[in-house]
This record gives C-alpha cells, structure tokens and sequence, in this order.
C-alpha cells in the first residue's frame, strides 16, 4: 500500500511485500510524511481521513507553522547523517509546505 504525500510534487513510497490495510514499518520517509501530513491538515488541505477535501476545512496557521519548524528542527538536527535520497525528501517536502503555508497565510488576510 503507496504511502502518499498529495500535491503537486506528489512523493509516493510503494512497499509490495505490504498488505492491504497493513501500516508500513517506520522509517524515517514515513517520520517525515506523516509530518508532512500533520501540515496539510493544519492548513485545511485534506481531512483527517486523508483525502483532499471538497469543502475547505477552517485552517489553524499557527499549527501548521509550528509543524513545519518541527520539520525544520529535523532537518537541522539530521544534517550530514542522512542518505542522499532521504535529504532530497525533507528538502522538497519542506519547500512544498513553505510555499502551501504562504499562499494558505495570504488567503486568510
């Protein structure tokens, strides 16, 4: 089962010894994912189920914002102990994310 980061960067992570319904085994992409997630959600960009939305879910900037320093602390504190494939991850996630709080703190003005 695909662990799945919407947008559109899209990072995706297929594990095919998984089952359906079986949670993948943590690693550090999936760490950064499912706080990547907690910042989408924070912004009112997908539902607590996961989905985009149809509706827009009420924001919480400050939430999301501090999920994203969380992410920031990660990267600082990972530097030059992760692979190349893992650093290029938390960096696109991040940027993603800055970019989605900007516009979502714009749209709340």
């Amino acid at each position: 089962m695909p662990v799945r980061q919407e947008g559109p960067r899209g990072f995706e992570m297929d594990d095919p010894r998984l089952q359906e319904g079986e949670i993948p085994r943590p690693t550090f992409s999936t760490f950064v994912l499912s706080l990547s997630t907690s910042v989408l959600l924070h912004l009112g960009l997908v539902t607590e189920q996961g989905e985009q939305s149809g509706e827009r879910p009420e924001a919480n900037l400050p939430l999301a914002r501090h999920s994203i320093e969380i992410l920031e602390v990660l990267r600082e504190k990972t530097r030059g102990n992760l692979d190349p494939d893992e650093e290029k991850l938390l960096s696109e996630i991040l940027h993603d994310l800055h970019m989605r709080y900007v516009e979502a703190n714009k749209a709340g003005q």
